[in-house]
């Protein structure tokens, strides 16, 4: 007789995998979450938020895009899934909506218990970082459409803001300035640009250790992506921030404009902040134009938010003397300091980005 493990299928294996997972899940319930793992919906209770003025529901989906291969390549599956978590709540605060709960979704070729376990190992503590339920998901084996050892994971996220206090850059105005939040490496951009330029171009290896990363390739590659959520709902509670970025693909030249009115552009001081060892190492190939670098790269700055002249020294130095505890495996300390310089200005003599 035909069984549809022949086929590819293992449901015995996604069963194992949900017992090794079930109990990190439960960890980043809050008293909100309605119900159990099991059911075919996630609940999830809004009555804390009656409060708010006009409650208004914020959604975000995203991918960790290319930055899987390497963790494949690797087989390290244990932070990509902060990775995941990152790129959806990171964008929600852009607007400065508080994440609620978090969903994913994990398709493979090939399940296999333990790699699930660690997937979902790195999303447990992205939304612990975030501050958000992990309240569903699904696992998808997909012989034939993957190979054995592939998968593709996807994140959605919905968050709550009052709407009289949605972040909406519409006040912006002419010499306001920008202040640049440190990213904790390359995030999760540009990775098949990575790859050319590592891999294929100067045939680095991912297990080759770099003395100016003082880490292995792979390692430094591999650095989880921040959140910044935690950061912006402590600012937005004592300061009027005007608008925020969340610098991700496009870098710096393309996201910034998204966030500020027509007619205005940005000046942006490329000296301005420390850049982390990867761009350091990369910029000393001197093979790619400045530019194309910061249109590709974070190059060192995951999060801009724009601010009156006035308050953005009182800004920056809340921001560097703040201290954030999340209880995680203090491997993931660094990603929990953040470091903030004023890196620019906003302008009425141009439109776009402008590197000086």
């Amino acid at each position: 007789m035909l069984t549809y493990k022949q086929s590819g299928v293992d449901i015995d294996e996604g069963n194992r995998a949900v017992d090794l997972i079930k109990g990190k899940i439960k960890s980043t319930y809050d008293n909100n979450v309605i119900g159990d793992l099991g059911n075919f919906s996630g609940l999830y209770s809004l009555k804390e938020f009656v409060g708010m003025e006009e409650p208004v529901l914020l959604s975000s989906t995203d991918g960790v895009g290319t930055k899987l291969r390497l963790a494949q390549m690797m087989d390290k599956h244990d932070t990509v899934g902060i990775d995941l978590v990152a790129m959806c709540v990171n964008d929600l605060i852009c607007q400065g909506a508080k994440p609620l709960f978090f969903l994913d979704y994990i398709a493979t070729g090939k399940l296999v218990a333990e790699n699930i376990d660690q997937i979902v190992g790195g999303i447990v503590d992205g939304c612990k970082m975030a501050g958000c339920a992990l309240i569903g998901g699904e696992t998808a084996e997909m012989p034939g459409m993957y190979a054995d050892d592939d998968y593709d994971l996807a994140g959605f996220s919905v968050g709550i803001a009052d709407k009289t206090k949605i972040v909406s850059g519409q006040n912006v105005k002419a010499g306001d300035v920008l202040i640049g939040i440190s990213s904790s490496g390359v995030h999760s951009n540009g990775y098949s640009f990575i790859r050319k330029i590592f891999l294929d171009t100067y045939n680095y290896k991912l297990d080759q250790y770099i003395e100016e990363l003082a880490m292995t390739l792979g390692e430094a590659l591999l650095t989880p992506t921040k959140i910044y959520v935690k950061l912006v709902l402590d600012l937005l509670k004592q300061y009027d921030i005007k608008s925020i970025a969340h610098i991700t693909g496009g870098g710096v030249i393309e996201n910034i404009p998204r966030v500020i009115p027509k007619g205005l552009g940005i000046d942006i001081n490329k000296n301005s902040w420390e850049k982390p060892a990867i761009f350091k190492l990369i910029e000393s190939f001197n093979a790619i134009d400045e530019r194309e670098l910061h249109k590709s790269f974070n190059m060192g700055i995951g999060l801009v938010m724009i601010v009156e002249k006035d308050k953005a020294e009182e800004v920056v130095n809340f921001i560097n003397n703040r201290e954030e505890e999340i209880n995680i495996d203090e491997k993931y300390n660094d990603l929990l300091k953040d470091r903030a310089y004023i890196i620019g200005e906003v302008v009425d003599t141009h439109d776009g980005v402008n590197l000086c």
